[in-house]
């Protein structure tokens, strides 16, 4: 397995993380056991999970992700040998989290908060990388275009957040902080503030990166090299879509489309024709058109580690095995082709 250096920490992470988000909803704790064991197994150390898992986001299952990691640890007594990530809900007022300590915030208090929850249901101690999982103030994430959002005075500042965060590193609860779903300015205030208040420093970014929205490379990729601050890739499949078992209108039974029709983000008409082409370029050149999509992601020099997930063994093993694959340089050309023509149909 491949390792990538972590921002500018003293850890190397595999280049495939394990992704959890369907644990407790489409996974039984057996099955994310399962995963857990082959992923290890496979040199993948990198296991990434959020308080609010599973998706969708539910009062009744919130939690289970973070319960089954921990019942793993706990049964193969292994702690040590992973690089364990989660992450922390951001502001409720985008209809995400408002279950959560009566509506998800990033206050002082709330931090304080979610990472001893997590904490007793991952049954440890301290976590590795601690993220922050979306914004606390207004922006555009999880696709949203067209940017008319207010300087909302309400807002829990950065300083307030990252603040917080500090005092979990001091106390040994938290390694290393991170940022997801965040903006160039964003990411650039957490270093400001970092370096002007001496706190903690983030060291990724976890944002979507997949051939259908590469919008990463736009602020944020520069972000990445010039500062250290790596991209950890969420959704290099496109929620699946890339590995082309949707096209032509088909919906398999038990897949996430399937089950969970209204996370549309990547199957669009501009998606669908995009899809069409990438995986009609893996099948000329012989490829899997879903390893292909995760070499791709892997292979960017921004990138630490691609964040994959499964509902299945077969899938699990074709994603990890992807890290192996090498795209030669006629299909990168021919992907960006693609890209030139249909940039970012999903952002």
């Amino acid at each position: 397995m491949r390792l990538n250096r972590l921002g500018r920490t003293d850890i190397d992470v595999s280049a495939i993380c394990l992704g959890t988000m369907t644990w407790g909803q489409q996974n039984s704790e057996q099955e994310a056991h399962a995963q857990l064991d082959y992923a290890k197994s496979q040199g993948v150390t990198f296991v990434d999970a959020a308080e609010m898992y599973p998706v969708p986001a539910r009062p009744d299952t919130q939690g289970r992700t973070e319960q089954y990691i921990g019942s793993w640890m706990q049964a193969r007594r292994n702690r040590r040998e992973v690089f364990l990530a989660t992450k922390v809900c951001g502001s409720h007022r985008i209809g995400i989290g408002g279950h959560l300590r009566g509506g998800s915030r990033l206050s002082k208090e709330q931090i304080h908060a979610a990472i001893d929850a997590s904490l007793q249901r991952l049954r440890t101690d301290y976590i590795d990388l601690y993220q922050v999982h979306w914004p606390d103030r207004p922006t555009n994430c999880f696709g949203r275009l067209g940017f008319d959002q207010p300087i909302d005075a309400d807002s829990v500042p950065i300083e307030e957040t990252l603040a917080a965060l500090n005092e979990l590193v001091a106390a040994g609860k938290v390694r290393f902080v991170g940022v997801s779903n965040e903006t160039p300015w964003g990411a650039m205030e957490y270093l400001r503030i970092a370096s002007d208040k001496k706190l903690a420093r983030i060291h990724s970014i976890q944002n979507p990166y997949n051939l259908l929205n590469r919008s990463f490379e736009v602020g944020l990729a520069e972000i990445s090299l010039r500062e250290d601050v790596p991209l950890l890739a969420y959704s290099p499949l496109a929620f699946g879509a890339l590995s082309g078992k949707y096209l032509d209108d088909r919906r398999p039974d038990g897949a996430r489309l399937t089950m969970f029709p209204q996370f549309a983000r990547y199957t669009g008409e501009a998606g669908v024709r995009a899809t069409h082409s990438y995986v009609e370029i893996a099948r000329r050149h012989g490829l899997d058109p879903a390893q292909m999509a995760i070499a791709y992601a892997v292979s960017r020099p921004f990138t630490a580690s691609v964040i994959i997930g499964a509902t299945t063994m077969e899938q699990l093993r074709s994603n990890i095995a992807a890290v192996e694959l090498t795209l030669d340089d006629q299909v990168l050309a021919e992907i960006e082709t693609v890209h030139s023509a249909c940039s970012n149909p999903c952002p």
